[in-house]
């Protein structure tokens, strides 16, 4: 009955080391019993010297007395219950998929063995159970079983724990258990180190009954562990390639000083150029892991870093990595006098932008229910139907019920979404969805996730759906009106019943989400031609958002002209270029079918294909040119405005930002007292743009 460790296995050596574990066991202290054994833990607990068993085996008695283990316990306690283990499951999918082979492999080896494969996270709360009926139904009694947390620190020294805490193979033989109630059984334990840097990521047991144990035991979990470990390093191996491929293509010697790739797991992938970096290749940043959203990573950088330098890096809907391009002398140069006068980065928009204005490091990133991003005081706009959109959202937030945002195609509605999320400020994840980016089979395994089996193509583990991701916070359905007309009775009854069931499966599972619908069509339409079932339009439509169309926001287009210039100029390093009175007419003039998204593509593409410092007519798409061709700057521009009021506003409005924010240069400019230039911002709610001008 060996109770010991054995050095690690991984690493230089690995094979060496795996040839010699055998003597090694067998060298060991392994000739008291179990009765001596039992007699040391009870003098040890009654504050004697226990000098018969080994030094380790003390060190993790003790380790778990002063955790407040209770030694007369029967069981280890549940980290997780019911839907949270297909959460936490979801999370460590990579460690899960890993071991799929061998777990298949061993299957017929471990059926009649009395004993049971595991497999832990790196805090010992056990994905997944394998092996002989009787034992692991035999194990779930003590919650040896999928949720069950095994640190040392939670069920005494075992075999689970006590190699997390060690770093360490280690076999605990019965009475070497900590807990009274686990000294029948017998385990065997290795750690999963993550290639490359060597951290523990899991754990590899193989448990059963004392008489189970035999010295092989240890050997069969190091070496099944380390086939986990290869599995996971040619995993690894391709998504490298795949990241490296991506960012290369993005990057040339004449655009660029040099080049750093981060994979998912925050590690160094690819370095270019002499730039002093903390870490070598293969090892991970500080503050950046797979845990954490890879926007955040962007306030780690190590010093000599820029932020505006840091982009995630997306392929066919996937985070895989991170890039930072550091730009040659001449751009930085640009970018440097960019940012002395900016304390942000990035554009500030993410998805449908709507314009947001965020001017803290990251705007982009963090997490999804962060209030200082996600809010909408984020959201750009001083026009009145703007405004009165913002003050609406801003009410249904704080109301936990559907909200349908209906808008054209650009104008911002993921934005609100999130900024409805964001100020409700009840935590949990958002969770987005475009339901018309699929076929039906497939938006309803999405939704609703599925099991093994369930239709080809259907992953080994099954999956939970965007439903049980969103548990206990926000589930943003993109294009509702999209929804096959065979899957909106089942969206209705998860909603009302607040239940979903997974494709292939039977049992339900109870999920508390806020929905969150957008749509550019016009529903009502849709329901009347038969298109869209109206029951659940009323059932999504409880309130409604419509975020209006560029179009109709007269004095937001020179707002949102010079935040894209400005902040998009920062994010490519290069300086923000001057739209002259010509320009900005055909600006004010156009339709912007394409809304605010369209808006942000056109600035982008002026800031990067022309050093000029001025825009010229000629550098406007054709389309737009076309179509504001008689739009003349010597003649006074035609506002349509509803009233006098209204024309008024919009003036002053104008005048701020056409003074960049000094108001008595403003109010010189309307003929006015800067104190009646002061009430008038007031009455028409404009202080807003005051600050905004200034950044």
């Amino acid at each position: 009955m060996a109770r010991h460790q054995i050095g690690s296995a991984s690493g230089p050596g690995n094979q060496a080391v795996m040839h010699g574990l055998m003597a090694q066991a067998q060298r060991a202290d392994v000739l008291h019993s179990d009765r001596d054994t039992m007699r040391a833990w009870e003098r040890f607990l009654a504050g004697e010297s226990a000098v018969s068993v080994p030094s380790a085996l003390i060190e993790s008695w003790q380790r778990s007395l002063e955790s407040g283990v209770s030694p007369s316990a029967s069981l280890a306690p549940f980290a997780v219950h019911g839907d949270a283990v297909e959460a936490l499951r979801w999370r460590h999918r990579e460690l899960l998929a890993a071991s799929d082979r061998l777990f298949a492999a061993t299957a017929d080896l471990f059926a009649d063995s009395h004993s049971m494969l595991l497999l832990t996270n790196q805090d010992g709360v056990i994905l997944k159970a394998a092996g002989d009926l009787r034992t692991l139904t035999a194990g779930e009694k003590i919650h040896l079983t999928t949720g069950g947390d095994w640190r040392e620190a939670m069920a005494g020294t075992n075999g689970i724990g006590t190699a997390l805490a060690t770093g360490k193979p280690t076999y605990i033989h019965a009475s070497e258990h900590f807990c009274e109630g686990i000294k029948s059984w017998s385990c065997a334990a290795a750690p999963i180190c993550e290639p490359g840097t060597g951290s523990i990521i899991g754990v590899l047991d193989i448990s059963g009954p004392p008489s189970t144990y035999q010295i092989n035991n240890l050997t069969l979990a190091i070496t099944a562990a380390r086939q986990i470990e290869m599995v996971l390093a040619e995993q690894s191996a391709r998504q490298q390639m795949r990241l490296l491929a991506f960012c290369l293509q993005r990057v040339t010697s004449s655009d660029a000083a040099g080049m750093i790739a981060i994979d998912r797991r925050g590690r160094l992938v690819h370095t270019t150029g002499r730039m002093p970096l903390p870490v070598g290749i293969g090892e991970r940043f500080p503050g950046m892991d797979e845990n954490s959203a890879v926007e955040d990573w962007a306030r780690h950088l190590p010093q000599g870093l820029r932020a505006e330098w840091f982009s995630p890096v997306v392929v066919e809907g996937s985070t895989i990595g991170a890039m930072l391009v550091v730009p040659s002398i001449r751009s930085r140069s640009s970018g440097k006098r960019i940012a002395e006068r900016m304390n942000a980065f990035g554009d500030g928009t993410r998805g449908e932008t709507g314009g947001a204005a965020g001017n803290h490091a990251g705007s982009e990133a963090g997490s999804e229910a962060d209030p200082q991003r996600n809010c909408f005081a984020q959201i750009l706009g001083q026009s009145a139907v703007m405004l009165a959109a913002v003050n609406r959202g801003r009410q249904l937030a704080r109301r936990r019920v559907p909200v349908l945002i209906e808008g054209e195609t650009g104008v911002g509605k993921e934005l609100f979404a999130r900024a409805i999320h964001g100020e409700e400020r009840g935590g949990g994840a958002f969770v987005a969805y475009n339901c018309g980016a699929a076929s039906k089979e497939l938006i309803g395994s999405e939704l609703f996730g599925h099991v093994h089996g369930a239709f080809t193509g259907a992953t080994a583990e099954g999956r939970p759906g965007r439903f049980e991701l969103a548990h206990g916070g926000t589930l943003c359905l993109d294009e509702i009106g999209e929804l096959p007309l065979e899957l909106q009775p089942v969206l209705l009854r998860a909603l009302e019943e607040g239940v979903v069931y997974r494709l292939g499966d039977t049992q339900p599972r109870h999920v508390d989400v806020r929905l969150l619908a957008m749509t550019n069509r016009n529903l009502h339409d849709e329901v009347k031609s038969g298109r869209f079932r109206g029951d659940l339009y009323y059932r999504i439509s409880v309130t409604r958002i419509r975020i209006p169309p560029l179009r109709e926001r007269d004095i937001d287009i020179d707002l949102l002209v010079d935040h894209f210039n400005r902040r998009l100029a920062l994010r490519h390093a290069v300086v923000p270029r001057r739209l002259n009175p010509d320009v900005m007419a055909v600006l004010r003039a156009y339709s912007w079918p394409g809304n605010v998204r369209e808006m942000r593509n056109i600035i982008e593409n002026l800031l990067l294909t022309s050093r000029d410092e001025e825009v010229g007519l000629d550098e406007l798409p054709a389309e737009l040119l076309a179509e504001t061709a008689s739009v003349s700057t010597a003649e006074p521009e035609l506002l349509q405005t509803t009233s006098l009021e209204e024309t008024e506003r919009v003036a002053i409005a104008r005048a701020v930002h056409g003074a960049h924010g000094n108001l008595a240069q403003a109010a010189r400019l309307l003929g006015v007292s800067r104190s009646t230039l002061y009430r008038k911002l007031e009455i028409y709610q404009l202080e807003g743009i005051v600050k905004p001008a200034l950044e």
